[in-house]
């Protein structure tokens, strides 16, 4: 009986023993909630998907990053609470979410800044941009990279949209920001803050005038059916900014965040070339359509409209900081 006890007592700690190895040794990987509101097919939806390929590739059974796109954890107005509460780890807001953060962010809502998304790169990547992506750690959010939208194009159901007195006493839907709204009263024009499920209604049905949406926005939404014409201005960025939570990121261990950071490179890339793809596409299927008349500006005519804008710049310039603002200028100049 003794020897039997023994025995069983020496399993039972063997057992015990190769079992918490066996934890030790297969440790629960780091889970990543990266929580967005559009489709997985979108171009921001498809860089969540490549930066879980390449997470869980470079760090096999260390992370597991979990996708949730069209809203299916957070809304619009919940997933920055979530994000700082801990119960997501990534998001990517536009752009225009962050001005409560910090004003700074605001230099992208600036009318008529880029002249194209060649410069807006070239911001982005330049130390200026790099810098936005640290400014809210305070806050406890910590930028990752940018991510494409695309450039806006101003649109009417007017039949000429060239220079800054084209628009004046028209109604424009615009996001919630003061920025935009500064933008369209600077023009005499009347700013409509409407969510955007309620765009194409109102444009059809005259509630608004025009509104101003990169090209991806106008065919998917079919706007350009409810829009006589659509000026090609590049007035101003419809970006995302990938951020995480600032005390989770530098909790990880050193390994592991230079690994994510280099898929979050590999995803950016990918996200951002799908984006550039699907807005020259649309533009193309907007001008074949023949509905709506896509109309260039001449240098002189964005002249024009940036003349009439530098009100709008001087009302910011002190939030923003007038050094970003000449950086973003020169920008405009391939180096």
């Amino acid at each position: 009986m003794k020897f039997t006890t023994t025995r069983l007592a020496t399993a039972i700690g063997l057992s015990l023993t190769l079992g918490l190895v066996s934890v030790t040794a297969n440790a629960a990987p780091i889970v990543i909630k990266f929580s967005h509101v559009v489709a997985d097919s979108t171009p921001k939806g498809q860089g969540a998907l490549k930066f879980k390929e390449l997470a869980e590739a470079a760090l096999p059974g260390e992370v597991e990053v979990q996708v949730f796109p069209n809203s299916q954890l957070f809304g619009d107005g919940k997933e920055m609470e979530a994000l700082l509460l801990g119960d997501v780890q990534i998001i990517a807001p536009s752009l225009a979410k962050f001005d409560r953060y910090t004003k700074k962010i605001q230099i992208f809502d600036l009318p008529f800044l880029f002249d194209d998304m060649a410069a807006l790169d070239r911001f982005q990547a330049s130390p200026a941009g790099q810098s936005l992506l640290d400014s809210m750690q305070s806050k406890g959010i910590q930028g990752l990279a940018y991510w494409h939208n695309g450039l806006k194009q101003m649109s009417t159901n007017k039949d000429k949209l060239t220079r800054p007195e084209d628009v004046k006493g028209l109604k424009f839907r615009i996001q919630a920001s003061d920025v935009l709204e500064a933008q369209f009263r600077q023009l005499d024009a009347n700013p409509q803050k409407l969510a955007f499920a309620e765009v194409y209604q109102a444009l059809q049905t005259g509630v608004v005038d025009g509104a101003e949406n990169p090209w991806s926005n106008i065919y998917s939404q079919k706007f350009h059916e409810v829009q006589k014409t659509i000026a090609n201005t590049n007035h101003g960025a419809l970006d995302y900014m990938v951020i995480t939570n600032a005390g989770w990121w530098d909790g990880l261990p050193e390994n592991v965040r230079a690994a994510l950071k280099t898929a979050m490179a590999g995803a950016t890339e990918h996200a951002n070339k799908l984006a550039n793809e699907i807005n020259e596409r649309d533009k193309k299927l907007i001008a074949d359509a023949g509905k709506a008349k896509i109309q260039p500006l001449s240098k002189e005519d964005v002249a024009a409209w940036r003349t009439a804008m530098q009100p709008v710049w001087e009302k910011f310039q002190d939030g923003i900081g007038v050094d970003l603002i000449e950086a973003a200028k020169a920008s405009n100049q391939p180096s």
